[in-house]
């Protein structure tokens, strides 16, 4: 942890997160059981939201930027996604196409695609875990050209042959036990992140992580995997192709 962070926690500039307290009560050595009592109180501190007028005030290419750190520190990933194709899964066409609609000037919303792109390198680390759960609609969403969705398509299934990646789809015709009320994404089964309407939620509690990971393994277990996945990719994909041939 650098000096300038520590002396803003220790001013009360800053309020540290549930991973820093871990870090500081580690380094000067208190009992397990003064830790659980402090990381308590800080995970309870950490449940809050960041509103997305604040992150774009504070820059979203820096936002991701800081989400790219959480990214090549974690060891694994899950991620439910009812909504869109999973910011890390996005060909730079689909990625400028869902960053046009938050109204950015161009010179940031060219530092911010850039910036998503640059994460995805997290793909190729061999050593970290990445498992991703998507319903159907999220391949149907027309989000892009027929063309452009075709080629997205094609990465995902890509990207699934990678032995580190685990993507699942979860089929309309699937009967389901459970909701797909909105995405959510686990890293190390520690903390989770909630994108709402109108801000980002993280969530620290153990208590509060462990609904998501069920959740998450709910989903995961009446999916499409493996070669049935790659399938349905397939032929949503060369619908895409159709439609263009005869548009």
């Amino acid at each position: 942890m650098s000096t300038s962070k520590l002396s803003k926690i220790e001013t009360g500039k800053l309020a540290p997160s549930p991973s820093d307290v871990e870090r500081i009560l580690t380094a000067i050595g208190v009992s397990e059981e003064v830790k659980v009592e402090y990381l308590e109180v800080a995970r309870a501190a950490a449940t809050e939201a960041t509103a997305w007028r604040l992150v774009r005030r504070m820059g979203v290419h820096k936002a991701q930027e800081q989400t790219r750190s959480l990214e090549s520190q974690m060891a694994v990933l899950r991620l439910f996604q009812p909504a869109l194709i999973p910011g890390l899964l996005q060909t730079p066409e689909y990625i400028r196409a869902i960053l046009s609609r938050h109204g950015l000037g161009e010179e940031v919303l060219s530092r911010t695609i850039s910036a998503r792109i640059d994460r995805q390198q997290v793909l190729y680390d061999s050593v970290k875990e990445l498992n991703f759960v998507i319903t159907e609609p999220v391949l149907r969403w027309r989000i892009v050209s027929a063309a452009r969705m075709a080629e997205q398509l094609d990465r995902i299934f890509s990207l699934s042959r990678l032995p580190n990646i685990d993507v699942r789809i979860v089929s309309l015709s699937a009967p389901q036990q459970d909701i797909a009320n909105h995405a959510f994404v686990i890293r190390d089964d520690r903390t989770v992140t909630v994108e709402t309407v109108h801000a980002e939620v993280v969530v620290t509690d153990p208590r509060d992580v462990s609904l998501y990971v069920d959740k998450f393994d709910r989903f995961a277990s009446v999916a499409l995997t493996g070669d049935d996945m790659r399938s349905m990719l397939t032929d949503i994909r060369d619908g895409f192709l159709r439609e263009r041939e005869t548009g």
